[in-house]
This record gives structure tokens, C-alpha cells and sequence, in this order.
């Protein structure tokens, strides 16, 4: 089984990105920029495909990555992870094992701003519907066959340069569920992810909590203030300096507003 890595970034003037995530198999780079080009190389022994294009949102870049896939296993990667030696046997002996797997959630060691790192997945299952938000983009695998077939691909409104500023992730994930894929969480950690500053998010702000307001409603449109409090319960710390309940009736606008216009 071939594994591919399909890598979303920006502005990037030279190929220095692929020594710093320790890529170790085929690869295809997005490079959302101000400029049209395709380059395909050799590295480390590996096939590199490099699109840069003048466009913006993280959504279609993703997409423009995706459609171009031709490995059998697709590894969905940010440009500020770095992958631990031996991944890509990580994941094919997973795909092995489990042979009824369509997608895969793997853990990284994460952390923000010099914090702790803290695992993203804690145990090895089976994923359903109410289980799919708090995993980002960068710790799904797939498939690429059953994806193709089942018609999956990113968000275009939702996600960092689209319309609503987060979700994609969840998003992606709820579709594949709903079109009969089977998807799996499994606690080998293939890679650290240590954030800094994001070049899409700006902070806790109005914009924020009402785009996961309009997030929950199109995940759960029958229960999603009863999803949307609990998130504010269990991130009150994190919000704290904005305010839990502040954030909670933001969200709720979110909702409202998506329940009126659900193109």
C-alpha cells in the first residue's frame, strides 16, 4: 500500500517545507501563492508533485490536492506538522490489520504557544456521527478508492480563507460517515504538531463563535445548541477572557442564522 501525503500551505518561495516536516514518502504540496506552476521531482528517492496557484482557502487547496491523488492510502497534512520516522509503516500496518477501514485518525502529539503537548486521540475504535469534531485535518488518512467512489471531498465554505473562518475537518469526516465509509481512531502517533501563530486564525472573537455556531448546525441541525453548550462547558477555560456564555449566545446567533439560509 502506497501512502501519499497531500500538504496544504501557502507562500512558500522553495521546497525547504519538506525537510521540516520529515516527509518520507510520495507527497503533493499545495502552495496557495500569487503565482500558477507545476513542478514534479524526485526526493529522497520519492515523487513530489509541487502546485502553486494564486487562489485562496484552505478547502480548495485540499481539494486541488485530492483530486490529484494517485496513492492507495492519502495522509491530509498541515505545513506546521512534523512526522516521526517510520510513519508510513505506521499506517500501512494499521490498514493492514484492519482491512475494513476506509479512513483513519491517527494521533499527534499537540501543543499551542509553549504549552503542554497533549495527545488528539487517547484510544483505538470505531467512529460514529457525535464523534466527529475535535480531530483536526491533519490526523485523517483515507483510502483514496473508497473516498473517489463515495464522492467525498472538502468543504468549500467552511475552513481557514472560506467563508466560515473553522469545520472543514468535521465536516469531511460527518460526509464520509454518511456515505457508509468506515472510520477508525488509532493511538500510534505518527506525528508532533507544535503551533504558533495561524495564519488564518486571529483569536476568540465574535466571527469566531459564530462560524461554530453555523459549524454545529450544519453537523447537528437538531441538537446543535444542545452541542454548542456543551462545547462552551467544556472549553470555559480556554474562553474564559471572551466568556463562556458570551461565546454560547454567539454561537447561537451562528445557528439562527444558519437555520434561515441552509444553501
Amino acid at each position: 500500500m502506497n501512502v501519499q501525503v497531500l500538504i496544504a500551505t501557502m507562500n512558500r518561495q522553495d521546497h525547504a517545507l519538506l525537510d521540516q516536516m520529515n516527509i518520507q514518502t510520495d507527497a503533493i504540496v499545495g502552495n496557495q501563492c500569487d503565482r500558477n506552476e507545476i513542478e514534479r521531482f524526485q526526493y529522497r528517492g520519492r515523487i513530489v508533485e509541487w502546485l502553486s496557484f494564486s487562489e485562496r482557502g484552505v478547502g480548495l487547496n485540499r481539494n486541488n490536492t485530492l483530486m490529484r491523488a494517485t496513492g492507495d492510502i492519502l495522509l491530509f497534512a498541515d505545513d506546521d506538522v512534523v512526522y516521526l520516522d517510520g510513519y508510513e509503516k505506521t499506517i500501512q500496518q494499521f490498514y493492514a490489520a484492519h482491512p475494513d477501514a476506509d479512513v483513519v485518525i491517527f494521533n499527534f502529539r499537540k501543543r499551542r504557544n509553549g504549552g503542554e503537548f497533549r495527545n488528539i486521540v487517547k484510544k483505538t475504535g470505531r467512529v460514529g456521527r457525535k464523534s466527529v469534531t475535535g480531530f483536526g485535518t491533519y490526523c485523517i488518512t483515507a483510502r483514496r478508492d473508497p473516498l473517489f467512489f463515495a464522492n467525498v471531498f472538502f468543504h468549500l465554505q467552511f475552513g481557514g480563507g472560506a467563508r466560515y473562518s473553522c469545520g472543514e475537518d468535521s465536516i469531511f469526516l460527518q460526509d464520509c460517515i454518511r456515505n457508509k465509509l468506515r472510520v477508525y481512531t488509532c493511538k500510534e502517533t505518527i506525528g508532533v504538531l507544535d503551533h504558533g501563530a495561524s495564519t488564518w486564525f486571529s483569536g476568540y472573537d465574535d466571527k469566531f463563535f459564530f462560524d461554530k455556531g453555523v459549524l454545529f448546525f450544519r453537523i447537528a441541525p437538531f441538537t446543535s445548541r444542545i452541542l454548542a453548550l456543551y462545547h462552551c462547558r467544556k472549553h470555559r477555560r480556554e474562553y474564559a477572557a471572551y466568556g463562556w456564555v458570551r461565546a454560547y449566545r454567539q454561537m447561537c446567533k451562528g445557528i439562527t442564522f444558519k437555520k434561515g439560509n441552509q444553501r
